[in-house]
């Protein structure tokens, strides 16, 4: 699903060129589309090695600091969860249901009433979730994901990210941070057979369904409701956090209507601009690559990945994928 980058070797400031899977051009941090090695191969005179580059302490604190920003994550009194069975790692792939309750007792869906809350929960409803299957972005499906953007750009945690990046250089305006932010995640690409039938958004908040398999689906509000409604069946969980508080982290096993997930990594309890601006900060700063964070002075990483096979913009590439690992 995802093609391995070639490397810089030899590469380094060489002009950019539509062809080339990976790029070795000193613009290429900026565009997202660097080969693995850039930094390694190109860094003394490369974006990589100045003072725009971000660092392992800087990605630290900084999450550190969006995770205090959270104010309208879930309060423990929001969620009740029943975790049940903990599954061993030679249980996570034999789709038995060894968990007969609900994973969550109980959610306050006041939460879902907030400005944030409610405009990503209109956008899980607008895809198709089979791969191969052309999605039609209809005039009001704009306007959600304009309206989701907007809301979360209004909160304290995404201006703080706005205000890293553009003191990285990356954006020069929050408008540039948005329209960015609407391509990278809303944007459409082929997972199938040419068909524009898949985004980032929909990959890692919705989910998907591929060769009979669920593939993303890492969102616990999007869980939430589907297991309200009786077509998310939890199986088991091979992960639980060290946090007592929200967010907290999950690895789940569960089935979708019938289709199965092996581990569905999930924040728990964070607030949809927490997750948006975490994958999207993760994305930026360590593309293809495990971005090690902070939050509550319990370490963890997150992996995204670009989609190799088309770009945007100048060579700008699609979020294929962002989660939360779990050991």
């Amino acid at each position: 699903l995802y093609t391995a980058p070639d490397s810089c070797e030899g590469r380094c400031g060489e002009p950019f060129s539509e062809g080339d899977e990976c790029h070795c051009h000193p613009e290429c941090e900026r565009h997202r589309n660097c080969c693995e090695d850039h930094e390694r191969h190109c860094g003394p005179d490369g974006f990589s090695s100045s003072r725009d580059s971000i660092t392992d302490r800087e990605l630290l604190e900084l999450s550190e600091q969006l995770y205090g920003l959270d104010h309208n994550k879930a309060r423990p009194s929001d969620i009740a969860l029943n975790p049940q069975h903990r599954a061993g790692p030679d249980e996570t792939g034999d789709k038995r249901d060894r968990s007969p309750q609900p994973l969550y007792k109980y959610v306050n869906e006041e939460l879902f009433s907030k400005p944030t809350y409610a405009s990503f929960i209109k956008l899980l409803d607008n895809y198709l979730r089979a791969t191969g299957r052309e999605e039609e972005v209809t005039a009001e499906e704009l306007r959600e994901q304009e309206r989701f953007l907007e809301e979360v750009m209004k909160t304290e945690l995404m201006k703080k990210l706005f205000t890293f990046l553009r003191g990285k250089n990356r954006y020069g305006s929050e408008q540039e941070f948005l329209e960015d932010l609407k391509e990278m995640w809303f944007g459409l690409y082929s997972r199938g057979d040419g068909e524009r039938d898949s985004s980032g958004f929909e990959h890692v908040f919705s989910g998907e369904v591929k060769k009979g398999k669920v593939s993303g689906f890492h969102n616990w509000i999007r869980f939430y409701l589907l297991e309200k409604q009786g077509v998310v069946d939890y199986f088991s969980h091979n992960f639980n956090g060290p946090w007592d508080t929200y967010p907290d982290v999950l690895g789940l096993q569960f089935s979708w209507d019938g289709f199965y997930k092996e581990v569905g990594s999930a924040f728990i309890g964070c607030s949809p601009e927490f997750e948006f601006g975490l994958y999207s900060l993760c994305f930026l700063a360590r593309p293809g690559r495990a971005c090690h964070l902070s939050l509550g002075g319990h370490r963890l990483s997150v992996q995204t990945y670009p989609w190799t096979k088309s770009t945007y913009g100048g060579g700008r590439r699609f979020i294929a994928t962002a989660y939360v690992m779990s050991p």
